[in-house]
């Protein structure tokens, strides 16, 4: 079983600092994902060169709309040269600079270029549950499969009953399922209004009840035979994954 932590890459300081933390502090975490947010100076698979110093397995997120389908890819060469052999390609948001090349590459053009020109990639894909009706988004599921992609990498779920269906849905994938504590309630309404997430009756804004769904959440996925990741944004880590882990690894 994979257990995966999504990390900001702000600066190189700040990302070893956390790499360092994590390995020391919560060794049932095995993978890091990283995503590629323009408003930093640090792109995902230069910090995923930094991470692989403390996680082999190291995921960096590209972003479809960065590259032009009819060009070479151009990140190949750093990839192999850094032994970065999975990637999670999504089509990502226009960046606010106006001055940085974007093209209408959309995540399924580019994951079908890069399993046609270098199959030794394993690709991933996103998941949505709350862009659209759940016909709609398994229909995009099966275009990203068909264009060749690997797995899955879920937004986060806030409902056990939905990661389930979804489950279902997926039997046979290699998916990683996400997990993301929220705790307050200006947080909560980021989710609903930016995310369109639906949460369920009992959800409250605690550490708590975060705790005890994502306990709930890795005990499924370890029953199901899944991976699962964690994307804890604003919250104590101390206390949220000692929280998760004592419950679980015993």
């Amino acid at each position: 079983m994979r257990i995966s932590l999504e990390l900001v890459p702000r600066d190189p300081v700040g990302l070893k600092t956390e790499l360092e933390l994590v390995r020391r502090q919560f060794p049932a975490i095995n993978t890091i994902n990283i995503p590629d947010l323009t408003r930093f100076d640090l792109r995902s698979w230069e910090a995923t060169r930094l991470s692989k110093a403390f996680y082999n397995d190291s995921i960096p997120h590209i972003r479809s709309m960065d590259f032009d389908a009819g060009d070479p890819f151009s990140l190949i060469h750093y990839l192999n040269e850094h032994q970065i052999s999975e990637i999670l390609v999504v089509t990502g948001d226009a960046p606010k600079e106006s001055g940085k090349p974007v093209y209408p590459t959309t995540c399924i053009d580019l994951i079908h270029k890069l399993k046609r020109e270098h199959p030794h990639l394993k690709i991933y894909a996103a998941l949505d549950p709350y862009r659209h009706s759940v016909r709609k988004e398994y229909e995009y599921v099966q275009q990203k499969l068909d264009a060749g992609v690997d797995g899955f990498f879920t937004q986060p779920f806030f409902d056990l009953r939905l990661m389930t269906l979804y489950s279902e849905m997926l039997e046979g994938a290699d998916v990683f399922w996400g997990v993301a504590p929220v705790v307050t309630e200006s947080s909560k309404r980021y989710w609903e209004s930016r995310n369109h997430v639906v949460f369920p009756k009992d959800f409250q804004p605690t550490l708590e009840w975060n705790i005890e769904f994502s306990k709930q959440a890795l005990a499924y996925t370890e029953q199901t035979k899944g991976n699962i990741y964690f994307m804890p944004i604003k919250v104590d880590l101390q206390a949220y994954f000692n929280g998760v882990f004592s419950k679980v690894f015993v």
